[in-house]
């Protein structure tokens, strides 16, 4: 069975990509939001949106991925989760996330979290760049593939 890409797509920059990867190898795709999104009319990609609390595409993603599955995400709490139930989980500049590199990931988030409350400066993401999307697009794309082989 193929997996299946489950995308946190709110606040996603490369979702077009997502969609011709997964029209490229027939892998459904499961477009989740919290708001009202156009999709491109193909077959296995289906917009899930999702109402409520501000975590509610994250809660989800975490009770639908599977072992299989790929998420993709820039929410690092989502990434854990993901991890926990052994789905393969991307950040949108392609690093992946995994188990030895989720705890050093959810440390700084909170140390930054922590300082931004105190008024002081944190760490802030660089801009999204080119280079960004075309990593995205080649880690994306060797992931479905890895993972839709037969087993």
């Amino acid at each position: 069975m193929p997996p299946t890409i489950y995308l946190d797509a709110d606040a996603c920059p490369v979702k077009d990509h997502v969609y011709r990867v997964g029209a490229r190898y027939g892998v459904p795709v499961r477009v989740v939001s919290n708001t009202p999104l156009r999709l491109p009319s193909q077959p296995d990609l289906e917009l899930v949106r999702v109402t409520g609390a501000v975590d509610a595409a994250d809660d989800w993603i975490a009770d639908h991925a599977g072992p299989d599955d790929i998420v993709l995400t820039a929410d690092i709490p989502l990434a854990a989760r993901v991890l926990r139930s052994g789905a393969a989980c991307l950040d949108f500049r392609g690093d992946a996330f995994n188990a030895n590199r989720i705890g050093d990931a959810l440390a700084s988030r909170d140390i930054n979290a922590y300082l931004r409350s105190m008024g002081l400066p944190g760490s802030t993401p660089k801009p999204y760049s080119d280079r960004d999307k075309s990593r995205f697009a080649s880690r994306l794309d060797a992931l479905v593939r890895k993972h839709a082989k037969p087993s």
